[in-house]
């Protein structure tokens, strides 16, 4: 494993530099010394100005350009699970945060230092605990202490998306919906009402729910309505007088939280509904000329995002965005995690090429 005193090098090709990444461990909640060669390595570049707040690092470019783009990638991995130092076999880097998302950090990294006079204006931010509870996300800080730090006319996170644009992203809510029974001794449950059966009716609803297709700037999202726990209860020998479904919609975009919380109330009507967890989704916002731009330079063809990501909080700074890493996302997360080293070439290729017209 590369010694953590080592200065970054920003010279170094976008595979190399995802390893010199990647074998600096910075675990959600432990990622101050990555910040700090991040920060010191990008305060040797003249062109940028650099600001820090806690563990999340910002550098913009301030050349008076008509667009302003902001590239934004999160430094924290899951826990490490055996699958440090990296190694390479073939084109393949494997390791912890290859895919998600140090491979995108490395070509942030080279784009900042070695695009002096971009044709748009850039702001690139490197931000902690992404991978924990929302309360600690470092863009979250940002956007509530230094909204201006992440003014821009678009936005690209680079999650891991197989080296393809993937648009906005779905919104998701968690609700618990309660069954309620009467408690009595099992040898003689006609005293009692069991609750757990009353959860049939909520799985019957469940299972017989169409969920919509929303086809947004030419992207089509998926929604799905989905129990994803149960519990009830209290012993072997008890007719529980109580049961919680946990359901989890994944809504389209131009839905709001309000109006996913109230069809989820609409389809349970009659239940006790309590909304445990709710984040807004994202508009792709394709047809801004620095989307359109980007789709072209990126190949012209993107989807849409199935899952939640943090171009929701650009989306709510009003600024769209779209995520684009050469990571693969279903990679994420594994103990055999890795990365293509041509798809980081590539996604460097072709942002530079966006950046520069080239």
């Amino acid at each position: 494993m590369n010694n953590p005193d080592t200065p970054l090098d920003l010279t170094l090709d976008g595979g190399a530099l995802t390893a010199r990444l990647v074998d600096f461990p910075s675990v959600s909640g432990d990622e101050q010394a990555l910040a700090d060669a991040v920060e010191t390595a990008l305060r040797a570049y003249p062109h940028l100005t650099v600001d820090r707040y806690g563990n999340n690092v910002v550098a913009r470019t301030e050349l008076g350009r008509a667009e302003r783009v902001l590239i934004a990638g999160h430094l924290d991995t899951v826990p490490i699970a055996d699958n440090l130092p990296s190694y390479v076999e073939g084109d393949l880097l494997y390791g912890c945060g290859t895919s998600d998302m140090k491979s995108g950090v490395a070509v942030q990294l080279r784009l900042a230092a070695t695009l002096p006079e971009p044709n748009r204006d850039l702001t690139f931010v490197f931000y902690d605990c992404e991978e924990i509870e929302a309360s600690r996300n470092g863009l979250g800080h940002l956007a509530a202490q230094h909204p201006e730090w992440l003014a821009a006319d678009f936005a690209v996170l680079m999650e891991p998306s197989g080296a393809m644009v993937e648009g906005g992203c779905q919104g998701t809510l968690r609700v618990q919906v309660t069954l309620t029974g009467t408690r009595a001794h099992s040898a003689r449950s006609w005293l009692g009402d069991n609750a757990i059966h009353h959860a049939a009716e909520v799985l019957g609803r469940l299972a017989a729910y169409e969920p919509r297709r929303v086809e947004i700037d030419g992207l089509e999202y998926r929604e799905g309505l989905n129990a994803v726990r149960i519990d009830g209860g209290v012993a072997g020998n008890v007719i529980p007088d109580e049961c919680v479904v946990t359901v989890n919609f994944r809504y389209a975009p131009d839905r709001s939280e309000a109006e996913a919380a109230a069809h989820v109330r609409e389809v349970f009507a009659g239940y006790d509904v309590v909304v445990t967890d709710s984040a807004p989704g994202a508009l792709p916002g394709l047809g801004q000329p620095a989307a359109q731009a980007f789709l072209a330079a990126t190949g012209g063809q993107a989807r849409a995002k199935f899952g939640w990501t943090d171009v929701a909080r650009f989306s709510a700074l009003g600024v769209p965005a779209v995520n684009y890493g050469p990571g693969d996302p279903n990679l994420a997360h594994k103990r055999e995690e890795h990365c293509s080293l041509s798809a980081i070439a590539e996604v460097e290729e072709r942002m530079r090429a966006w950046l520069t017209g080239a």
